[in-house]
């Protein structure tokens, strides 16, 4: 069974950087594709970015290129996505998934396997 852990997240002003983790136990992360969600109080959850077990990504708000980005560290089972000029819009509570699948995909419901979130507050 593999199991998801996400860190990294806390309260940063406007402009700061924060750098997310999505550390996997149970399997390796190698046959699966990682994507980074996001859901803001009273707003649906959206895809922010996903990584591919190739390395191929994409990122899926407009709000978020150029500023986030993501990767993944095979030899410690992790996925980071490294968010830079953090704006209060941001502000969410931002989960990893991954999918049995060699394709990325914006929708939640195409992942199988979900962490339990980590809190990303962004506030003057």
């Amino acid at each position: 069974q593999l199991q998801l852990v996400e860190s990294g997240g806390g309260l940063v002003q406007p402009g700061e950087s924060l750098r997310l983790s999505c550390a996997a136990s149970g399997r390796t992360l190698d046959d699966y594709v990682v994507g980074w969600f996001r859901q803001a109080p009273g707003k649906e959850r959206e895809g922010v970015s996903c990584i591919e077990y190739d390395g191929g990504n994409a990122l899926y708000p407009t709000s978020t290129k150029g500023r986030f980005t993501i990767s993944r560290t095979k030899a410690n089972n992790t996925v980071h996505l490294q968010m830079h000029n953090l704006k209060p819009d941001d502000t969410a509570l931002y989960f990893c998934a991954a999918r049995f699948n060699r394709y990325c995909s914006g929708r939640g419901q195409d992942y199988e396997y979900w962490g339990q979130g980590t809190q990303v507050t962004v506030s003057s």
